[in-house]
């Protein structure tokens, strides 16, 4: 039960372009016609089945066996191979690219295609074992073809290994098309630092996690005679002092380590949840699976175990990210579905608190290698994670892709985040603070020990989206004594809930972190006292930023009066607004909660135009407040209307900022 380190075969996506510049039109095969056999050495996913040969070069420009490309089913077979492929369209060609990725040379014969089907020999080459691993085999036909499909023929048994082909691309540009690895450039700029001897050690450091506040780091060391459960694997940490220093880490302790392997795999936004690898059972034995631990003022409870529906349970090991805002969660492993080794997969938090069964991320982001190490950042858009499968610098690199919408399953093409941050050795485990300034990740190059911790500088190409933290207390506001309260964010626009929170006096303020270029509803409920919502404006996206906010709530008592949100209604219009509705709802789940209670409900507005005009206005839309409260199942005898006008203003009405306060719907507790 290992966290997942292992090399295996690299395997990487490219761009590809020519010397002249990145605009060349270059078209990739996007349908197999035909081919003679593949190789099939598993029954799970796609490794080195023709559909490998489609699209873009998924190994150069390195070079090597890759389940990424199309192999013939046997090794030195003595008949020939070949494969046909066709394009989007017609193109009058003047070059051919063919990727050959492992044990290049075998290409005997290349034809094109017109359209109307006729065949065209464009290259007749003499088949010899090349000291080269690999190459762009350029063919630059003579005849004037409007081409939309190639066949490449293999002569195997003149090439000894398998030969393997990774794309087939033509063009209308004879400039001969070269292989890059897409990345932001002005990472470059960028250098990668190493944690150092407060947290590296001769041992293993990997799967950096650091709080969402930046100030505490932790980690696993492996091999380690300081672990508990020598030689596994067991949970440390180090914590940014005053004086911008990491402490020597110290291990974190029961119960989070054992006798077992332990990691901890995520951490919520507030810093007060973990998700660990693996299940926690009383006797201290360990099973394969996910669990989770709330942080007290006594320190980490027992791990309890977070349920999956039918996860997969052959696998020795897992990587899960589960989101800052513990909704979703992104976890490596291979299934029946996966397009080759471990993919990545998207599970949702169900209403009983299990996960829905994982859901492939589809072959943007999976390829037919491997896919791990996810990171789902504080946006909750940018998933960072590491693969063999994209073109890289080395045994495994670490890419970033952007989430295009709501389903979770649209990606935008995975981005490289380039050679200062992937070495030529194994690299994975990226970890980002809500600041977005530094990302801390594992490497295997030029380490103290086996794999250590660094940290790099984020250049804003490779920046999740800048998130805004909310921080403060909750007070009575009569007493200002704090108040131990739930607290929940909501998507003012769809009224969906974002996140949540707790404020208990005993661990210190409340956290949430919200995604700009959006207004967020906070409301705070606690035992005894009425819920209170505010609206939070992150719509200019200024970047990351703090924010300190205490929440006052109205003790629930005969006499009390609380004013209701002064944005409920259209302008000038009774007719209530959808996003009225949470807040009117928590004013009917409280009168359910207190049967006995009676309320009065009193309406105002400003004094622009006809005062009886305003005292209709006002009166209409008491009605309708008592109205949705009756929809709900409050009895109408409980409920009492008053419409003032703009008889009892609290604030100025000489500007519209003041006048705003004065349009505004309040209700009386009457009793209780």
């Amino acid at each position: 039960m290992n966290l997942l380190i292992k090399r295996i075969a690299v395997c990487l996506l490219i761009t590809l372009v020519s010397v002249a510049g990145y605009g060349q039109d270059v078209l990739w095969a996007s349908k197999v016609l035909g081919y003679s056999s593949e190789y099939r050495p598993s029954q799970v996913g796609h490794a080195y089945r023709s559909k490998q040969i489609l699209g873009i070069p998924n190994k150069l420009p390195d070079f090597g066996d890759s389940p990424c490309a199309w192999s013939p089913a046997e090794a030195d077979g003595r008949n020939e191979e070949w494969i046909k492929v066709g394009f989007e369209k017609s193109i009058a060609l003047k070059q051919i690219a063919i990727a050959e990725n492992f044990n290049p040379g075998a290409i005997a014969r290349v034809y094109a295609y017109d359209e109307s089907g006729k065949e065209y020999l464009v290259s007749e080459t003499a088949v010899a074992q090349m000291t080269a691993k690999g190459r762009m085999f350029r063919v630059f036909p003579t005849q004037n073809i409007n081409a939309n499909a190639v066949k490449i023929v293999l002569q195997p048994g003149k090439v000894s290994g398998f030969n393997q082909i990774d794309a087939i691309g033509i063009s209308a540009n004879a400039a001969p098309i070269e292989a890059v690895i897409n990345f932001a450039p002005t990472l470059i700029k960028a250098h990668r630092e190493n944690m150092g001897k407060a947290i590296n050690t001769n041992a293993q450091e990997v799967a950096p996690i650091i709080s969402p506040d930046g100030k505490t780091l932790y980690f696993t060391r492996n091999n380690f005679e300081g672990n508990i459960g020598t030689p596994a694997q067991d949970v440390w940490y180090s914590t940014l002092n005053d004086n911008g220093k990491w402490t020597d880490a110290v291990n974190i302790g029961p119960p989070i380590n054992n006798a077992g392997n332990n990691a901890i795999t995520s951490i919520s936004a507030d810093g007060r949840t973990i998700y660990l690898i693996n299940v926690y059972r009383p006797d201290g034995s360990m099973v394969f699976g996910f669990s989770r631990s709330f942080k007290t003022k006594n320190g980490w409870t027992f791990p309890k175990e977070s349920k999956m529906v039918n996860a997969v349970r052959s696998e020795s090991t897992i990587e899960i990210s589960v989101s800052p805002y513990e909704n979703v969660l992104i976890m490596s492993v291979q299934r029946n579905d996966s397009e080759g080794k471990k993919d990545l997969y998207i599970s949702f938090l169900q209403k009983d608190n299990s996960w829905s069964e994982p859901r492939n991320l589809g072959s943007v982001i999976n390829s037919a290698d491997y896919e791990g190490t996810p990171f789902l950042a504080l946006d909750n858009k940018t998933l960072y994670f590491s693969s063999q499968g994209h073109s890289g610098y080395g045994e495994g690199d670490l890419f970033m892709t952007r989430r295009l919408d709501d389903t979770w399953l649209n990606w935008s093409r995975p981005e490289n985040l380039g050679p200062n941050i992937n070495s030529p050795l194994w690299d994975a485990f990226v970890n980002i603070p809500a600041t977005g300034d530094y990302a801390y990740f594992s490497s295997s190059e030029k380490v103290m020990g086996q794999e250590d911790i660094f940290r790099i500088r984020m250049t804003p190409e490779i920046k999740p989206e800048p998130v805004a933290v909310v921080t403060g207390t909750v007070l009575e506001a009569e007493t200002l004594k704090p108040v131990k309260s739930d607290i929940k964010a909501d998507i003012k626009s769809n009224n969906q809930l974002f996140a949540n929170a707790t404020f208990d006096p005993e661990t210190g303020d409340f956290k949430l972190i919200l995604p700009q270029k959006e207004i967020y509803r906070i409301s705070a409920s606690g035992p005894g006292y009425f819920p209170v919502s505010e609206d939070i404006d992150l719509m200019d996206g200024a970047g990351a930023m703090t924010i300190k906010k205490n929440i006052y709530l109205q003790p629930i008592k005969a006499g009390q009066q609380i004013r209701l949100s002064n944005a409920m209604f259209s302008q000038s219009s009774a007719e209530l607004i959808e996003a009225s509705f949470p807040e009117l709802d928590r004013i009917a789940e409280t009168m359910k909660s207190y049967p006995a209670m009676e309320i009065l409900l009193e309406g105002h507005t400003d004094n622009q135009g006809e005062v009886q005009k305003n005292v209709k206005l006002s009166a209409d839309r008491v009605e309708q407040v008592k109205k949705y409260l009756l929809s709900k199942g409050i009895e109408a005898r409980r409920i009492q209307t008053k419409a003032w006008g703009p008889a009892r203003p609290i604030a100025s009405n000489l500007t519209e900022q003041t006048r705003q306060k004065n349009r505004r719907v309040e209700f009386t507790i009457l009793k209780i």
